[in-house]
């Protein structure tokens, strides 16, 4: 690693910013995407509620079935090539949509079967992301670093669906298809212009499969801080999914606001993960990561309780104060979480180690948004929203019993054991 870019600002890293650029087309067309993907399904496949509702299982089910091995594939692979075939891989299978339905072919079977393939490309592409930081910058500019991917990501969610309406409007729903395709294209491209070498893990560090996936769960297991960080996180994505799944119900039956109102209030998501983002890297050098963490868990988990207070009056502002309060926190938890796990896990475990977490906290998801329709149906959406934000309140409740609120930093977990 250039030893100037070690001791200089992330943003002054040549091969930082060309990776930052890999995630800015990566992300705008993942998120056009979101939208045109299911607009496909109705507008031109004349999809039903049941086909729209697999299509969009599809795409995050990959996490589940293979999510723990790719992990330990990543391991033994050159990461960046990794994200590079999974991008290539996501640009043929993405730009198939619009030249099938050019061609009259297009077909429901076949929208699913490109859902889960590009879904598995995703996650190899995440897994190597995650391992792939560490290569390019120094440990201290790692909090900065995804700090930064982190404001990308948020920006892109705030961007991407306008965007994508958009383009669906001007072009047709399959035709902006091809937006998302040249996205994973252009990622590419960045990601080959890196300079900094793409090293082969060594064959020492390449176990049979089932002892590397139990080795990076065991790793996760046995370090108290990330166990509990997996728990925290776990509480609060199924808290989250279930109030996310009832949104739209929530503010167009329960409050009665009309469609535009709703999807600026659903934006406002996407402008606390930016401000979180954009405030990672300055907060992580003021108070320390481990501090900076502890204060994003702890201060936007009260208000979780002012989103159920939601009127048809000013008091519609509740539910974009929760919002952004919310994206906020979770943009600076997850840039200390990761910041953690790639300080402390050693390299040839980082794969596995990241498989693993996402195995876990991302896989709460779909059980929280089916609970909270469940839930729903017994007891009314209002009274659920207050049952699962009451839940989101307590994800500090685990890292009491973690070194984290007694640090400054996270080296000094490390220097403690």
């Amino acid at each position: 690693m250039d030893p100037y870019a070690m001791t200089t600002g992330v943003l002054r890293n040549p091969d930082f910013l060309r990776f930052l650029s890999s995630h800015v087309s990566n992300e705008v067309g993942a998120n056009i995407s979101r939208v045109a993907l299911p607009l496909v399904a109705v507008l031109v496949l004349h999809a039903g509620p049941a086909e729209v509702g697999l299509l969009a299982s599809l795409q995050t089910a990959a996490y589940l079935l293979i999510g723990l091995p790719a992990g330990v594939w990543v391991d033994r692979m050159r990461r960046r090539r990794v994200m590079m075939v999974s991008d290539l891989a996501r640009f043929v299978l993405l730009g198939s949509i619009p030249v099938a339905a050019e061609l009259g072919v297009l077909s429901i079977e076949m929208m699913f079967a490109v859902a889960l393939l590009a879904g598995a490309a995703q996650v190899f592409n995440d897994v190597a992301d995650q391992t792939y930081l560490p290569k390019l910058i120094s440990n201290q500019q790692l909090s900065d670093g995804n700090a930064k991917l982190e404001a990308v990501r948020s920006a892109a969610t705030l961007s991407g669906p306008g965007l994508g309406g958009a383009l669906v409007q001007l072009l047709g729903a399959s035709r902006t298809m091809a937006a998302t395709a040249l996205g994973a294209l252009g990622s590419v491209f960045f990601l080959s212009s890196i300079r900094a070498p793409d090293k082969v893990p060594a064959a020492a560090e390449r176990p049979p499969l089932l002892r590397g996936i139990g080795e990076g769960l065991a790793y996760v297991w046995n370090d108290r801080l990330m166990r509990m960080f997996v728990a925290s996180s776990t509480i609060g994505n199924l808290c989250v999914s279930g109030v996310l799944g009832l949104s739209v119900l929530f503010l167009a039956g329960e409050v009665g606001l009309t469609p535009g109102v709703i999807g600026v209030l659903l934006m406002s998501g996407g402008l606390g993960g930016l401000i979180g983002g954009l405030t990672g890297g300055w907060l992580s050098r003021k108070y320390g990561t481990a501090r900076m963490t502890w204060l994003a868990v702890t201060v936007g988990a009260p208000f979780s309780l002012l989103l159920p207070m939601t009127q048809a009056d000013w008091r519609v502002v509740c539910f974009a104060i929760t919002s952004i309060m919310l994206s906020w926190s979770a943009a600076l938890s997850n840039v200390g979480q990761i910041t953690y796990r790639q300080t402390v896990t050693p390299e040839h475990l980082l794969g596995r180690v990241n498989a693993s977490v996402r195995f876990v906290v991302w896989g709460a998801m779909p059980l929280g948004a089916l609970l909270g329709g469940l839930v729903a149906q017994q007891v009314g959406v209002r009274q659920t929203l207050w049952v699962f934000l009451a839940g989101r309140v307590l994800t500090f409740v685990p890292l009491l019993f973690s070194p984290l609120p007694r640090i400054r930093d996270f080296d000094e977990v490390q220097a403690r054991s």
